[in-house]
């Protein structure tokens, strides 16, 4: 347990020392910094894991928060490379999209595995359908929101729709459990902070004026936030 307060610790210091170099410019030293935070909420994962005492039964639930966690810094890496290689803007920003899905994904196959009960559908089924419905409400309401999606407007609205579908997920089985299993509760307040921090990340890319050092800021505390809660809620699997 101490070495998990030690690592957010150390973790909240690093992510202040990314923003000051974010918020200046966008630079490879910001990429490499903001490579070792997500390094640290990887290592949070880790050393909850390993903290988990003898006879939980996390061998579904926790392989999967810890890969989709790596996934995560993947997607960090990618998208903070687009910046730097402005060429490049493209495929950094799908490889980003894809891997930041590919984690959300990963979450939703161990929530379900490890917390799904067939015999009560609708917990499972809702929450995934209203997210599939956000999804394409995000994309037609882009005009009125004043973005331009343009080449990323599909996988804009699919991405949106895992990411809400994950949070959903959470919450509703947090509700299953009447909100007793933090674990639960933890992946579905992390969602939460995501789905923020994913809201800001898209006025920053497809909208204008919207790249203000405020918006860098919330955009990335709001994501670390989710991540490390995320990793975190490892320490509560039952």
């Amino acid at each position: 347990m101490a070495l998990v307060i030690i690592l957010l610790v150390l973790g909240a210091l690093d992510l202040c020392w990314f923003l000051s170099e974010r918020v200046k410019e966008k630079s490879t030293k910001a990429a490499m910094i903001k490579s070792s935070v997500s390094v640290l909420f990887m290592s949070v994962a880790a050393a909850a894991w390993c903290h988990l005492p003898d006879g939980t039964v996390h061998e579904k639930f926790a392989p999967f928060l810890l890969i989709g966690l790596l996934c995560g810094l993947l997607g960090d890496i990618w998208l903070d490379l687009k910046f730097v290689y402005p060429k490049e803007n493209d495929i950094y920003t799908f490889a980003g999209f894809y891997a930041f899905a590919a984690g959300h994904i990963l979450f939703i196959i161990g929530l379900i595995w490890q917390y799904g009960d067939w015999s009560r559908p609708w917990y499972i089924i809702l929450p995934l359908v209203i997210a599939c419905a956000v999804g394409a409400g995000n994309i037609a309401l882009g005009p009125v929101m004043k973005m331009e999606y343009g080449k990323f407007k599909a996988i804009t609205g699919i991405y949106g729709a895992i990411l809400f579908g994950m949070t959903l997920l959470a919450g509703s089985f947090a509700l299953m459990n009447d909100f007793t299993q933090w674990n639960l509760n933890l992946m579905f307040i992390g969602g939460v902070f995501f789905a923020i921090s994913d809201l800001i990340l898209s006025g920053t890319y497809f909208s204008t004026g919207k790249d203000r050092p405020v918006d860098v800021i919330t955009n990335h505390a709001t994501y670390y936030i989710a991540q490390f809660i995320i990793a975190a809620s490892i320490l509560f699997i039952q």
